[in-house]
Order: C-alpha cells, then sequence, then structure tokens
C-alpha cells in the first residue's frame, strides 16, 4: 500500500491529477535574470558558419547529464491538494562503439502537501507513512490555480538541487580529456561553470540578453550557423559564463525558436577560440532524431536517450489511469 493509500483509506478523498507532459520544463530551463550581455568575440554580433567535417570533430569520451520531473495530485483534505512527486537525474557516458552507459544516478520520491492545512488525524498519519515531505505554503490552499504553481515551482527546484549535485560530482571525475554536457544552465554552479570541459545545453529561451541588431540576428540564424560569443553576467546565484546560440535546424517555416540552442562554456579565451569547434560537434549530435520528444528539434539524441532511460526507471504514475466516469 502506498502512503497516499493510507490517507484515503483514513478518510481523504482519491484524486487522480497529473499536469501535462511537458508543464514546467520551459521555466526550469529558463529560470534566469534578463541581463545586458557583454560581447567577448567580434565587435558587434555576427554569425559563424560552423556545419562541416572539418569542425565535427566530436570528444572520444563524453557523458551526458539530464533529468526528470513529475509530480500529480492523489488526495483531498477539503481543498487541501495532497502531492505525490517524483525527480532524478543521471550521468550517462558514451562509450567507444556509440552506447552510453549510466554512471551516475539519483532520485527523490516525496509528498508535497499544506502540512499546516491538513486535518490533524490526517497530518499525523500523513506524517507517519509519507518517507519525504515537502511542506508548502498554506496560504494558497484556496487558491487551487495558484497552489498548484507552487507545487510546479516546488518539484522544479527540487529536480535542479538533484541536477546540480550530480553535475558536481560528474565534473569531479571527468578524467583528462572527457567532456560533460548537461541540459540546462552551467551557470547554477560554479564548480561546474569554471570546469574547461563542461557544456550547458538550454533549449528554452526565457531570458533575453541580447536587443536590437544582435537580437534580430540571433533570432533569424541559419542553421549550421552560431552566434559570437558574449559573456552572461552571474549574480547572487549564477556564476558568470560565456554563451553563444546555435541553430539545429532551418526556422523558416516553422518558428523562431525552432532549433535554437543557448550553449553556455566557462569564462575563459580558450571557450572563444574554440566555440565554432564545439560548435561543430554539437551539431553532429543532432542524429538520431530525439523523437517523439515534443523539442526535439533543440534536443540532443544523447540528452533524449537519458530522459529516456530515467523515465523507463521511474514508478509508475499514479495519475495514468484513466479519467472517464465508470458506469
Amino acid at each position: 500500500m502506498t502512503w497516499w493509500h493510507a490517507l484515503i483509506d483514513a478518510g481523504a478523498v482519491p484524486a487522480a491529477y497529473a499536469p501535462p507532459p511537458s508543464s514546467g520544463a520551459s521555466a526550469r530551463d529558463g529560470a534566469e535574470s534578463n541581463a545586458p550581455a557583454d560581447l567577448v568575440e567580434d565587435d558587434e554580433l555576427e554569425t559563424h558558419a560552423i556545419a562541416g567535417a572539418a569542425v565535427a570533430v566530436v570528444p572520444p569520451t563524453v557523458s551526458f547529464l539530464n533529468g526528470m520531473g513529475r509530480w500529480s495530485v492523489v488526495a483531498y483534505d477539503g481543498v487541501a491538494q495532497i502531492v505525490n512527486a517524483y525527480v532524478a537525474a543521471a550521468v550517462c557516458r558514451r562509450d567507444d562503439r556509440g552506447v552510453l552507459h549510466a554512471t551516475l544516478e539519483r532520485s527523490r520520491a516525496f509528498a508535497i502537501a499544506p502540512v499546516g492545512r491538513v486535518s490533524p488525524a490526517l497530518r499525523a498519519l500523513l506524517e507517519q507513512v509519507a518517507p519525504d515531505i515537502e511542506p508548502v505554503d498554506d496560504a494558497l490552499v484556496g487558491q487551487p490555480a495558484r497552489y498548484l504553481e507552487q507545487v510546479e515551482s516546488t518539484v522544479r527546484r527540487a529536480r535542479a538541487h538533484l541536477e546540480r549535485e550530480l553535475a558536481e560530482a560528474a565534473t569531479a571525475a571527468l578524467g583528462a580529456d572527457e567532456w560533460l554536457v548537461l541540459d540546462g544552465l552551467l551557470s547554477r554552479s560554479p564548480a561546474v561553470a569554471r570546469h574547461p570541459r563542461a557544456l550547458g545545453v538550454i533549449k528554452s529561451h526565457g531570458a533575453q540578453f541580447l536587443e536590437g541588431r544582435g537580437l534580430e540576428r540571433a533570432l533569424t540564424l541559419p542553421a549550421g550557423y552560431r552566434t559570437s560569443v558574449f559573456a552572461v553576467r552571474g549574480g547572487h546565484t549564477r556564476t558568470e559564463v560565456y554563451s553563444w546560440y546555435l541553430r539545429l535546424w532551418p526556422w523558416e517555416g516553422n518558428d523562431l525558436l525552432y532549433g535554437l540552442l543557448r550553449v553556455e562554456a566557462r569564462a575563459d579565451r580558450e571557450t572563444v577560440t574554440s566555440a565554432s569547434a564545439v560548435s561543430g560537434w554539437l551539431w553532429a549530435e543532432r542524429a538520431p532524431l530525439a523523437t517523439p520528444a515534443t523539442r526535439w528539434d533543440r534536443l540532443l539524441y544523447p540528452l533524449h536517450h537519458v530522459e529516456e532511460y530515467l523515465k523507463a526507471r521511474a514508478p509508475r504514475s499514479p495519475a495514468v489511469r484513466s479519467r472517464l466516469p465508470v458506469a
């Protein structure tokens, strides 16, 4: 019996609501403060061709890090929504035959509840049967939509924490010629952001670093091109990194963000000199296609593989059953 079935047996109302699969992904990737960028390459933002065998030299040993997070409302105590959540992250290293093998992995299963608004009897039972409880603000219980936004934010933070821990462990263990590519911001961790062979690949573009002609050039970047390198300033929660945009697939006939990545790397002159070579390598990682992921056009296949690996190992969601009325 799961912990929420114990609550239901004790009088809680059963529930089966889960957000859409893509919910919260863009917010996690793009959770950055807007700040103007300082160019560290070229006098103004330019475009540079990268496609071609001459620059598509993939390092011999590469590890890829990705994570997943999901949650569902499993029970109600009055209007208080009690949530089952799960986050996980893994690092997979590619061997000399091109096969990816998991080398590091962490997960966390936990309950999310407005503990102060749960009735005394159910609260005591919840604290007894749930192994890990993340309390959330009681004040939003009467505003279900805002409450679920808070739940989403809580799950994102838990996932980001796992990914940061795993990235720090992975970079500390990298060999002399080994690279780490992670899905999301490199700049969350000082140790990871300053590593010479770590890259962050950002699929969403919630933060804006460019303006005017530079922004137009970035958003209309042709496939197989990158922009000039610019510095992304750090803040109280970010470490300064160098960054550039890279287009994997043509945007014409689709939309401005189609196939567009932003890459983060160490704030060092060597990053500027190697940006085209690194971009050529990432360009080569487009194949095979990361389908059926909804954002396959911006998802490198090895990162898709890690995501699918995590989904296959995750416990079954309690909200996957049909919500059609029972006759």
